[in-house]
């Protein structure tokens, strides 16, 4: 699991994020059918579970959708005390005689299934809307499910401001105590839930969601930490595993420093291929070469370490604002020219206001100061009651140089990023295992070559680790690979989905 301060979002939720910025995420949705509330599969569950496989649901229109709330236990190991509920929007296949569910995820932890529904009923192929309705179910914790929550919006600019990469023991305190205080402010707001919204337990939700939709078969669009959640969803319900695609494939097993330390590998890759593509330009406003603008943008990041930047905005950027805001439009090539411009500004003109603009879409929050979403706390959440071991700060110590070696522009603040959970207050209780997932069917598995967030090694662990993971690549930059522009991926995918038809394994789609 990845444990850096780095939020791991999947590229069609950069894109929503962006439309205001460059106004790149465009789609039509195809027209849904007619609606008719599911029956429950009535199958047989424990005792203490069969209230919620077959609860009533009260459907409402939402708009082009169907919205409903499920109820689940806070803690599945005592069913019967609190509850939460769970959001869940569906839109209906354009055929009305389709039968199947296809569920998505964007990522995060923490993403929206719901504001991700919406996207993928635009996005999805033709014959995957005909096909499937498009379900999305925020997971305990997030978005319009019974939400985390931990620190005030003011609080949580105070931890964005937070230096990621600190320079003497101060700096390593404060850093340690921003973590530690984010956890504090859960228990305290959250109560029982904070210690109860693993993957595991959300995993759990979703078979539930799964009963109550008739889908005797579970249907996965996962992209990056879904993919997460979808693996271990298949390695608790192989049985029920029906067509599963998992993008920008996350490798569950990889402790923090192996997590950090890849992310620190992709997004140097994706800053060099960026960088190529500026010089390329011509007038790139970071050098003449590679070489120049890793040195450039380090150079702004330590000059920031020191002395914030003013913006048009009546706040200034720092250090930690510029670490999201060079990130995020590295997750897909149609936001680097917004990257061009934001550097420009920050490196010539000495205004860092479009690079904090792109720090705050990083994180939803809007010019009144406040979020649109929790992503940024309940990452931390969920991930720290994944996670069994966490390094202690000489182990982090001495593992910089090699963070520094993999990224000279990342590699500090992700090393320090390996460091999220080992202050982290809330002890696990459902720790990450392995996901071979035995008698599942066929899972597809897709990595990018040059993905930032979750580098492309990650899903050939995965795809290794699942008994029947299937391996498909995309040779490209960006963040996961479906509607990329890659019609090789796209057209395998929907056959996947559509018909069933399984890829080779290693199958490699080239731009």
């Amino acid at each position: 699991m990845t444990r850096t301060r780095l939020v791991v979002i999947a590229a069609a939720s950069v894109a929503v994020v962006l439309v205001a910025i460059a106004a790149v995420f465009v789609g039509t949705r195809a027209g849904g059918g007619e609606w008719e509330p599911p029956q429950a599969t009535g199958e047989a569950v424990d005792a203490s579970l069969a209230s919620y496989y077959e609860q009533d649901l009260e459907w409402t229109d939402c708009g082009d959708a169907q919205c409903a709330r499920v109820t689940v236990p806070i803690d599945y190991e005592d069913a019967t005390g609190d509850t939460l509920e769970l959001a869940v929007k569906v839109y209906p296949a354009g055929d009305s005689d389709a039968s199947r569910a296809v569920f998505v995820n964007p990522g995060g932890p923490g993403g929206s299934a719901l504001d991700f529904a919406d996207s993928m009923s635009t996005q999805f192929g033709s014959s995957v809307l005909d096909a499937y309705d498009v379900v999305g179910v925020d997971p305990r914790g997030v978005g319009e499910s019974t939400p985390l929550e931990c620190l005030s919006d003011a609080g949580f600019d105070e931890f964005t401001q937070t230096d990621p990469d600190p320079d003497d023991p101060a700096e390593v305190t404060a850093l340690r105590e921003s973590l530690t205080d984010l956890g504090t402010a859960c228990q305290e707001n959250s109560g029982e839930l904070a210690a109860h919204v693993s993957t595991e337990e959300a995993a759990r939700d979703m078979d539930v969601v799964r009963a109550l939709l008739g889908q005797d078969e579970f249907d996965w669009f996962g992209a990056s930490y879904g993919t997460v959640l979808g693996a271990t969803y298949a390695n608790l319900f192989p049985d029920t595993v029906g067509r599963m695609v998992l993008d920008g494939a996350v490798d569950p097993l990889e402790d923090s420093i192996e997590a950090s330390l890849g992310q620190a590998t992709g997004f140097q890759r994706a800053f060099d291929a960026y960088a190529a593509y500026c010089v390329d330009q011509g007038d790139c406003p970071i050098g003449s070469s590679i070489e120049e603008a890793r040195t450039t943008v380090a150079d702004l990041l330590e000059q920031l370490d020191s002395t914030p930047m003013p913006t048009g905005v009546g706040r200034e950027l720092t250090e930690g604002q510029a670490f999201y805001g060079l990130a995020l439009p590295l997750y897909s090539e149609q936001t680097w020219d917004v990257l061009t411009q934001a550097l420009q500004q920050a490196v010539v003109d000495g205004d860092g206001t479009t690079m904090l603009l792109l720090s705050d879409a990083y994180f939803s929050r809007d010019t009144d100061g406040s979020y649109a979403g929790n992503i940024g706390q309940v990452i931390y959440a969920i991930n720290c009651l994944d996670e069994s071991e966490q390094p202690d700060l000489e182990t982090v110590r001495d593992a910089l140089p090699r963070f520094e070696q993999a990224s000279p522009v990342f590699g500090r603040s992700l090393g320090w990023g390996a460091l999220g959970c080992t202050d982290w207050p809330i002890r696990p209780s459902n720790p990450q295992e392995p996901v071979p997932a035995e008698g599942a069917a066929p899972i597809v598995v897709v990595g990018t070559t040059r993905d930032p967030a979750t580098p492309y090694e990650s899903a050939v662990k995965l795809a290794d680790q699942l008994s029947s993971g299937v391996l498909l690549t995309r040779e490209g930059d960006g963040h996961t690979a479906y509607n990329s522009g890659n019609q090789c991926i796209d057209d395998t995918i929907d056959a996947y989905l559509v018909d069933g038809t399984v890829p080779e394994n290693d199958t490699t789609c080239e731009e």
